[in-house]
Protein backbone atom coordinates (compact mmCIF):
# COMPACT_ATOMS: atom_id res chain seq x y z
CA UNK A 1 0.00 0.00 0.00
CA UNK A 2 1.38 3.90 -0.50
CA UNK A 3 0.50 6.57 0.52
CA UNK A 4 0.18 10.02 -1.06
CA UNK A 5 -0.49 13.72 -0.47
CA UNK A 6 -2.79 14.92 -2.70
CA UNK A 7 -3.42 18.44 -3.66
CA UNK A 8 -6.70 19.35 -5.78
CA UNK A 9 -8.04 22.41 -7.02
CA UNK A 10 -11.55 22.09 -5.73
CA UNK A 11 -14.58 23.07 -8.26
CA UNK A 12 -16.16 25.87 -5.74
CA UNK A 13 -19.71 25.25 -7.49
CA UNK A 14 -19.46 21.50 -6.39
CA UNK A 15 -18.36 21.81 -2.18
CA UNK A 16 -21.13 22.29 -1.16
CA UNK A 17 -22.46 19.10 -2.77
CA UNK A 18 -19.13 17.29 -1.68
CA UNK A 19 -19.66 18.32 1.88
CA UNK A 20 -23.55 16.84 1.86
CA UNK A 21 -22.06 13.92 0.59
CA UNK A 22 -19.77 13.51 3.01
CA UNK A 23 -21.98 14.21 5.79
CA UNK A 24 -24.27 11.47 4.35
CA UNK A 25 -20.95 9.19 4.31
CA UNK A 26 -22.59 8.46 0.81
CA UNK A 27 -18.65 7.47 -0.73
CA UNK A 28 -18.43 4.85 2.62
CA UNK A 29 -19.47 2.14 0.87
CA UNK A 30 -17.62 2.01 -2.06
CA UNK A 31 -15.23 -0.41 -2.71
CA UNK A 32 -12.08 -0.65 -2.19
CA UNK A 33 -11.58 2.60 -1.43
CA UNK A 34 -14.75 4.27 0.37
CA UNK A 35 -13.92 4.14 3.61
CA UNK A 36 -10.16 5.51 3.39
CA UNK A 37 -11.64 7.97 0.72
CA UNK A 38 -14.38 9.30 3.18
CA UNK A 39 -12.26 9.99 6.20
CA UNK A 40 -9.76 11.69 4.05
CA UNK A 41 -12.16 13.92 2.47
CA UNK A 42 -13.89 15.05 5.49
CA UNK A 43 -9.90 15.63 6.97
CA UNK A 44 -8.83 17.51 3.69
CA UNK A 45 -7.58 20.95 4.75
CA UNK A 46 -7.45 24.17 2.42
CA UNK A 47 -3.65 25.64 1.43
CA UNK A 48 -3.85 29.77 1.61
CA UNK A 49 -4.16 29.74 -2.15
CA UNK A 50 -7.49 27.24 -2.21
CA UNK A 51 -5.79 24.67 -2.83
CA UNK A 52 -7.56 21.22 -1.29
CA UNK A 53 -4.64 19.14 0.70
CA UNK A 54 -5.02 15.79 2.27
CA UNK A 55 -3.31 12.41 2.89
CA UNK A 56 -4.77 9.16 0.81
CA UNK A 57 -3.96 5.55 1.03
CA UNK A 58 -3.96 3.86 -2.49
CA UNK A 59 -3.42 0.37 -4.01
CA UNK A 60 -3.73 1.62 -7.55
CA UNK A 61 -1.35 2.30 -10.37
CA UNK A 62 -1.89 4.78 -11.90
CA UNK A 63 -2.60 6.74 -8.52
CA UNK A 64 -5.92 7.21 -7.73
CA UNK A 65 -7.67 5.85 -10.75
CA UNK A 66 -10.45 4.43 -8.87
CA UNK A 67 -11.22 7.48 -6.77
CA UNK A 68 -11.11 10.16 -9.76
CA UNK A 69 -13.08 7.90 -12.06
CA UNK A 70 -16.08 7.43 -8.85
CA UNK A 71 -15.61 10.61 -6.83
CA UNK A 72 -12.53 13.01 -7.12
CA UNK A 73 -12.61 14.43 -10.60
CA UNK A 74 -16.24 15.29 -10.06
CA UNK A 75 -15.39 17.75 -7.10
CA UNK A 76 -11.69 18.65 -7.90
CA UNK A 77 -9.43 19.53 -11.10
CA UNK A 78 -5.71 19.61 -11.30
CA UNK A 79 -5.31 16.62 -8.91
CA UNK A 80 -1.27 16.05 -7.91
CA UNK A 81 -0.34 13.44 -5.96
CA UNK A 82 3.08 13.05 -4.09
CA UNK A 83 3.82 9.70 -2.55
CA UNK A 84 4.60 10.10 1.39
CA UNK A 85 4.88 7.53 4.70
CA UNK A 86 1.81 7.12 6.56
CA UNK A 87 0.80 9.54 8.72
CA UNK A 88 3.76 12.23 6.88
CA UNK A 89 0.88 14.28 4.90
CA UNK A 90 -1.34 14.68 7.75
CA UNK A 91 1.76 16.13 10.37
CA UNK A 92 2.43 18.17 7.01
CA UNK A 93 -1.17 20.11 7.09
CA UNK A 94 -2.57 19.87 10.28
CA UNK A 95 -2.02 23.15 11.14
CA UNK A 96 -4.43 24.14 7.92
CA UNK A 97 -7.62 25.43 8.20
CA UNK A 98 -10.76 22.12 7.02
CA UNK A 99 -11.70 22.07 3.46
CA UNK A 100 -15.19 23.92 3.51
CA UNK A 101 -18.22 24.97 1.30
CA UNK A 102 -17.12 28.07 1.78
CA UNK A 103 -13.17 27.15 0.38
Amino acid sequence: MAYYLVRAKPKPERLADLQHRLRENAFLNLRPFGEALTYSLKEARTQPDGTAIWEEEDYCSPPLAQERAAVLDTYFEEIKVEQVNAGEGWKRVKTLPKLSAKS
